[in-house]
């Protein structure tokens, strides 16, 4: 099987087997059961405790003497009436473990005396007494883990298991990675971005798709990307072609209109001079489709220079108030400070006059359209700021980014008095855009739109 599901599962059990074996390696180097412990201990002391009675039976004192001096510890053989056979001058009090052997339900007993430890047992006498053997020994630390014999084996435990989660992770994540990435950059304006196949390559989306969830995916993805470049495109083209195509037809309307104006009659004036102010319309229109198809193609400003934006600004506010005079309005500079930024000045002029015709179109009359030029420090450097606003009925929220795009306009601007075609924002914003900044709109309390544009200082290694 080559489904996610089926991946999923067996990178999981790979890891789960991994782990039991590491786990399986601890119990069984430094975890036995107690069970298995007194056994071991049970058996071991009833060999050596009919061991040490044969040698008694068979040699006496000397020979359980010789046979208890092989122990590395301590050891006793008992009667039935718990005395010691061939007792030595110094032995401890066996009498409380002697009495838990005999009377408890196991065969095996043990009890702590200070640093010592006894264990004793009960094997049979050769008339078939119930004799004893006791052990004396060190409390017995062995059965307790030791933290620096572990912590070895515990590690490679850990190790093991964090190498299986982190390829699983890296098998898993690696793929959407890639997908977010080439996402973004298709958000951004990237047509050409496609997302990879996990091992560096890019898939076509006429390549076949893989049998898994995530392979599939990213081959929809490159499908759906290459479609969307395609018809971008050919919209963008069709765009140009139509826009070249009118220029010639509205030339010779123009021509016809100066000999209609030779030979038509006086009351005939209004309605010529309507055609011409239409065909002017036209003219601007056409012109501005051109210039957001060429932007639009473009990925980068050739020859950039070095644009102060104080004079801009100021050269700008002079024009854009003695337009807004026809309104009974005006535009005022609120503050200017000293910035550059790189890129195409006329460009530049272009969209914030676009954005700030559009304020004067929009506000009330009598009202004031405020210009501010300020520079702020951000993390990834200094920023140009541009805010332009207006007093006017500003824009729903849900529509504040709408306003950008080609021939949108909101429904109580659609009205022949407002005038306009909504490509001027349109071009503001790409050419913003190309000048690596960013273009937003928000409504002003009291009413009004602030646009407000954003685009990079010029860094020191450029001046």
């Amino acid at each position: 099987m080559r489904s996610m599901f089926a991946k999923i599962f067996l990178s999981f059990w790979i890891s789960e087997i991994l782990i039991l074996f590491s786990t399986a390696f601890l119990l069984r180097h430094h975890f036995d059961s107690p069970e298995v412990q007194h056994n071991s201990l049970l058996q071991s002391m009833t060999m050596s405790g009919n061991a040490a009675s044969a040698a008694y039976l068979s040699g006496g004192c000397p020979a359980l003497g010789q046979f208890l001096s092989l122990s590395p510890e301590p050891s006793y053989l008992v009667d039935s009436q718990d005395r010691v056979f061939c007792a030595a001058a110094a032995k401890p009090d066996l009498r409380d473990v002697l009495r838990q052997v005999h009377e408890g339900p196991r065969r095996l007993a043990g009890m702590q005396i200070g640093d010592r430890y006894l264990w004793a047992t009960e094997i049979a006498g050769p008339a078939g007494q119930k004799w004893s053997f006791v052990i004396s020994g060190p409390y017995p630390m062995e059965h307790h883990l030791p933290l620096h014999d572990i912590l070895p084996r515990l590690l490679i435990s850990v190790t093991v298991s964090g190498l299986v989660t982190l390829a699983l992770a890296l098998f898993l994540t690696r793929p959407i990675g890639m997908l977010r990435a080439a996402a973004r950059k298709l958000a951004g304006g990237d047509l050409s971005a496609r997302a990879g196949s996990g091992k560096g390559k890019t898939l076509a989306a006429s390549s076949p798709p893989s049998l898994d969830e995530l392979g599939g995916l990213v081959h929809d993805f490159n499908h759906m990307a290459e479609r969307l470049e395609s018809q971008v495109g050919a919209q963008r083209l069709l765009l140009r072609d139509v826009s070249h195509e009118l220029r010639s037809p509205l030339a010779r309307l123009s021509v016809a209109l100066e000999l209609a104006r030779e030979e038509a009659q006086p009351e005939m004036e209004s309605h010529l001079a309507r055609i011409e102010r239409e065909a002017e319309h036209l003219n601007k229109l056409i012109g501005q489709l051109l210039s957001l198809s060429q932007m639009e193609s473009a990925q980068r400003i050739p020859d950039a220079e070095v644009i102060p934006m104080k004079p801009l600004i100021e050269r700008l506010l002079e024009d854009a108030d003695y337009e807004a005079r026809s309104r009974n309005c005006s535009v005022i500079l609120t503050g200017a400070e000293e910035c550059e930024v790189s890129g195409n000045s006329e460009l530049l002029y272009r969209a914030l006059e676009n954005i700030v015709r559009n304020a004067i179109t929009y506000t009330r009359e009598g009202t004031t359209v405020e210009l501010a030029l300020r520079c702020e420090q951000k993390d990834s450097g200094r920023e140009a700021v541009v805010q332009v606003m207006d007093r006017g009925t500003g824009v729903p929220e849900d529509q504040l980014k709408a306003i950008f795009q080609p021939f949108y306009r909101l429904d109580y601007a659609r009205q022949r008095a407002t005038g306009g075609s909504g490509v001027g924002l349109a071009i503001a914003d790409r050419a913003i855009r190309l000048h690596a900044g960013q273009l937003n709109a928000a409504n002003r309390p009291g009413g009004g739109l602030a646009v407000e544009i954003r685009i990079p200082c010029r860094t020191p290694a450029s001046q």
